[in-house]
Order: structure tokens, then C-alpha cells, then sequence
């Protein structure tokens, strides 16, 4: 087990916490998540997650709330091992049901003392999930409900649970069946000379050995030839398996009348369930015992459900990496598609040749004669072929931005396909994250809108014009914007050739202007302003996916380590 970083502050903390408030917590994490992912091993941790819930709802925390509560006993095997008729035989009556047909226990049967029965039919204690009604009930019609019994030849502080068949060919009969044998404080297994070697047997033994229980083991139908034969390899299995202090009782082979053994037959086992059970103290002792040994048990199965967990975490996080890797790969060529002039060609070029070649661009330059004047002068109306210039830089770099982030959503759908756990995910998604979002188009017309406005900002805040130059020229902020976009996306005219991903028509022109240094810093500011731009775009592209990750409720990285902490308080408090 993996404790808190500051132990100090989590045992003290612990500490004024009484038990039942502290397994509360654990209960609360342990159902604050699901395994949502495919890996290895996910359904048998689903598996652990609900066993470690049921038994804390069950059995535990009822247990730890009252603790002066009766004895249950759970009797559990195979189809036909013969719990009723032993059920039967203990209390001298047919309470449960026996027959030929299988599985026979479809109800699930307690047995209880008078003085008792209105505990078991109290809703709020063990087995809370379960509903109540007052025996004898027709079986096979009570559903997931209890059929308490009163019997006067039980002792007082003794209940006897006749769970359906762990083989049932019902499957909710084996969520029942578990169920109960996590509720117990003895599990008492039934199986016959003829099957005690099916695997079955040895998982619901084994299982019971892992969980803790106090445990009683019936082998009956014994046949009286051979008989001591069987026993002696059944106590050698029993002894390889961890298991020989278990409590074991034999029945030999006879005749069952009435649903009933002869009472002889039974009376070890009877015998043993009086004794552990008319002592208080002695019935206490087993209750703390097998309440001890499974929250000793508590001490692997978290951690190891918190491993489980920290795999979806790592699943998680493996599939964002996939989403930021995508995004970051088309950001990367973006930003080389505006260095190396592959965006400035047809329509683009076609207008930047109208521009500069028609003498626009010579009369956005003001020559003074010498004369003081204002920057500019007074605000002309724009020219059309700069409009229209305008218009094709923001259009191709629209489309260019949106091209990138349809094949960034593509390329993420293609990581999580390669991937069982992203491949569930995108189940029912494709068509949607699989493209850019409906939206894109709308917010990247308005950042490169945006953009362009910044660059004839800077060009007026920044642009300070050279000296040597100043007395003579003014110019168009506006213009000049273009011609540095231009400059920054590498094309000059179709006839100059472009050397450093820079265009050499608008770099000598700006160059004259500025200087070097003063252009440098101008670029540097309007290419990363241009890069933050389109990363916030991508940024809200990409937490779709993320969304598809909240919204399938895959666990973050502090769900285990709030696991980790509630297993370690438990220690801490216990």
C-alpha cells in the first residue's frame, strides 16, 4: 500500500475519525469511479470494485454500526450438494425447499430464532440492499427478497442463510449467492463425496480462504465403502490449500425423508453452530474475528484496485498525449506552411502582383519634398486591389488553418482507433470528432481578422521609420501591414526568387523603412502573435476530446490517490 505523502497530518485525521465514518470514506471512493477503459485485467477489477462494495454495504458496515447483532451463517455449494436438506435438518422442519429439479433454491431462505426475526426484517441492517418478507413464502416468486423463517430450535443470536446454488444455471443467482457469502460470519460449504473435487468447489473455497471467513466445510454423501478413503484426500486438498483449520464435518450416505436427514447425521454440525453461538462472548469473538480478517483482506484488494485504477489514469493520460501530439504535429506544419510561401500562391500571388506591380503600392509611400507633415496625412479610402489583397491573405490563411485542424482531428480519431481504449470511446463519435469542429471556421475568421488588425498595430505603435528616411517618406500603416504579412509568409513577387523563407521585395522594403533590428522585433512579435492565435483555436478543438474523456467518466489522477489515503486512514483508525 502506497500511504500519503504527509502521514503525520493523515493519521491525525484519522485518528478523530470513528471506524464506521472511516469506512464510509473507503466505501465512497471505491464507488467514485468506474473502469471505463479497456486493459487487461478491467473486468476482474469491475469484479473486485463490486465485491469490496458489497461487502462493505453487506456486511461491514453493518457490523461495525451494531455490533450486538445475531450470527448469520451462510450454507453455500454446488447444485444438488444438499444446503436445504441440511438446513432443513438443523431446525427439525422443511423451511427450504428440496427436490429433484435444479436448481430447487430459487428464494433465498433465512432461518432465524423468534427473538430475532424483527432484527433480520429490518431493512437497515445487514444486507440492506435486500427486501424482507415474513416465511413461509411461495418459493421462486420473492425475487431479489428475503424469506425469514422463525424456527424455536434455533438458539437465540443464530441465523441460517440458504443461498442459491454458486452454479446455478440463473446467472443472478450467482450475484446472490456472492452477495450473502460476503455477508457472513461463517461460511459453511456443502459439497458431496461424488463432486468435491470440481473446480467450483475449490474457487468458492478458496475464495472464502481469502476473504477471511470463518469456515465450516460439510462433505456429504459419503459413501460407507471407501468412504474413510474420501475423506482422507478431500483433508489432503483441503490441507495443500491453505485450508485444514477449517471447521470439517462429514454426513455419510442415507436416506432423506421429508426433506430431512436423520437428525444424527447432523448433529456434529448442529453441535458446532450451538457452540459457537450461546456463548455472547464466544459469539462475538467469531463476529470480530471474521470482521478482522476481512478488513485484513482490505489491505491487498484496495491497492490492487487502486493499481487497476492508476492504469485508467495512465490510459487517460496516454490518450490526451495522443490528442496533444495530433494538434502540436499540425501546429508544427502550419507554422511552417506560412514560412515557406506555400500559402502566397494563386489568388494570394495574384493579388500581391496587382498590388505592387500597378503602383499601389509606390503611392502608399508619401514623398515630403522635404516639407514637415503629418504621417499619413489625412485618411484616403482604401484602394481597391489592397482590399482586395487583404481579403485573399485572410482567406488563404483561413483555409489553411482549418485544413490543418481537420487533419489534426483525423489524425487523433486514427491514435485512439489503434488503441482498444480509445477505439471504445470513439464508438458513436467518428463522424463527429473526426472532423473539425462546425465551429472552427466562424472563430479562425475572427482570430485572422484579429491578427491582421495587431500587425497594423504594431506597424503604428512600432514601425518607427529609419532617420535617413524620415524627412521624406511617410506611409500607410495599412499597406505596410500587408507587405510585412507578405514578408512573413515568404512570397514576393512570382519573379524573385525566396532565400531564408523570406521574400525579398517586401524584406528590402520594410528593411529601408525600420532597419534590421526594428524589423526583426516586429516579425518575431506578429509571428508569435500569429502562432498563439491559431494554438488557442486548436487548444478548443482539442478538448472535444477531452470532453469524450469527462464525459465517458474516466477517473483522473487523484482518484487513486484518494483510494490510496481512505485505505490508509482505515489502518490508521483500526
Amino acid at each position: 500500500m502506497t500511504p500519503p505523502a504527509d502521514q503525520g497530518a493523515v493519521k491525525r485525521a484519522a485518528i478523530s475519525l470513528p471506524l464506521d465514518e472511516v469506512l464510509a470514506d473507503l466505501r465512497d471512493q471505491i464507488a467514485s469511479f468506474r473502469f471505463v477503459l479497456d486493459a487487461p485485467g478491467v473486468k476482474e477489477a469491475g469484479v473486485t470494485q463490486q465485491d469490496l462494495l458489497n461487502q462493505l454495504d453487506d456486511y461491514v458496515l453493518p457490523r461495525v454500526r451494531r455490533t450486538d447483532s445475531p450470527l448469520l451463517v451462510v450454507l453455500s455449494g454446488s447444485t444438488g450438494a444438499g444446503k436445504s436438506t441440511l438446513v432443513n435438518t438443523l431446525v427439525g422442519a422443511r423451511v427450504s425447499a428440496t427436490g429433484v429439479l435444479r436448481p430447487t433454491t430459487s428464494s433465498p431462505i433465512l432461518v432465524c430464532h423468534p427473538d430475532d426475526a424483527d432484527w433480520w426484517l429490518d431493512e437497515r441492517y445487514v444486507l440492506p440492499g435486500f427486501g424482507r418478507v415474513l416465511g413461509p413464502a411461495a418459493d421462486a416468486v420473492v425475487g431479489d427478497q428475503l424469506v425469514i423463517m422463525k424456527s424455536d430450535v434455533l438458539p437465540k443470536g443464530l441465523a441460517l442463510l440458504d443461498s442459491p446454488d454458486v452454479d446455478s444455471v440463473f446467472e443472478e443467482h450467482h450475484d446472490f449467492a456472492a452477495q450473502f457469502l460476503a455477508a457472513a460470519d461463517v461460511w459453511m460449504c456443502v459439497t458431496t463425496a461424488a463432486r468435491y473435487a470440481d473446480a467450483q468447489v475449490w474457487r468458492l473455497l478458496n475464495r472464502a480462504r481469502d476473504h477471511g471467513a470463518t469456515l465450516g466445510i460439510v462433505l456429504s454423501r459419503v459413501p460407507v465403502e471407501g468412504g474413510d478413503e474420501v475423506i482422507g484426500y478431500f483433508s489432503e486438498m483441503l490441507k495443500d490449500n491453505g485450508l485444514e483449520q477449517a471447521a470439517q464435518f462429514t454426513i455419510p450416505e442415507t436416506r432423506v425423508s421429508g426433506g430431512m436427514l436423520p437428525a444424527e447425521t447432523a448433529g456434529d454440525v448442529h453441535a458446532w453452530l450451538t457452540g459457537i453461538t450461546e456463548d455472547e462472548d464466544g459469539r462475538a469473538a467469531v463476529i470480530r474475528s471474521t470482521l478482522g480478517s476481512v478488513l485484513d483482506t482490505f489491505r491487498t484488494r484496495v491497492p490492487e484496485l487502486a493499481k487497476r485504477l492508476e492504469e485508467q489514469v495512465a490510459l487517460r493520460t496516454m490518450l490526451r498525449e495522443e490528442v496533444e501530439a495530433a494538434y502540436a504535429t499540425a501546429l508544427a506544419e502550419l507554422d511552417e506552411a506560412t514560412r515557406n510561401g506555400s500559402l502566397l500562391r494563386g489568388e494570394v500571388l495574384a493579388r500581391w502582383q496587382d498590388f505592387a506591380g500597378t503602383g499601389d503600392l509606390v503611392r502608399a509611400l508619401h514623398v515630403r519634398r522635404g516639407q514637415a507633415g503629418h504621417r499619413g496625412g489625412r485618411r484616403r479610402r482604401t484602394p481597391a486591389r489592397l482590399r482586395s489583397l487583404k481579403i485573399a491573405l485572410r482567406s488563404g490563411l483561413e483555409s489553411l488553418v482549418v485544413a490543418a485542424a481537420q487533419h489534426a482531428a483525423e489524425d487523433t480519431v486514427g491514435r485512439w482507433q489503434g488503441r482498444s481504449a480509445g477505439a471504445e470511446l470513439l464508438a458513436g463519435r467518428v463522424d463527429v470528432l473526426g472532423r473539425a469542429s462546425a465551429q472552427l471556421s466562424r472563430r479562425t475568421a475572427r482570430a485572422v481578422s484579429a491578427w491582421q488588425d495587431h500587425i497594423t498595430e504594431l506597424i503604428r505603435t512600432e514601425g518607427v521609420t529609419k532617420r535617413s528616411v524620415a524627412k521624406f517618406v511617410s506611409y500607410d500603416d495599412e499597406a505596410l501591414s500587408l507587405v510585412m504579412m507578405v514578408g512573413l509568409f515568404g512570397f514576393g513577387t512570382s519573379d524573385v526568387a525566396v532565400e531564408g523563407g523570406t521574400s525579398a521585395v517586401p524584406q528590402r522594403l520594410l528593411k529601408a523603412l525600420f532597419g534590421a533590428e526594428s524589423l526583426r522585433s516586429m516579425s518575431a512579435k506578429a509571428r508569435a502573435d500569429l502562432r498563439g492565435r491559431i494554438g488557442m483555436l486548436f487548444d478548443e478543438e482539442a478538448i472535444r476530446f477531452g470532453q469524450a474523456l469527462d464525459g465517458a467518466g474516466v477517473p483522473d489522477e487523484t482518484a487513486p490517490v484518494q483510494l490510496y489515503q481512505a485505505t490508509y486512514n482505515l489502518e490508521v483508525a483500526r
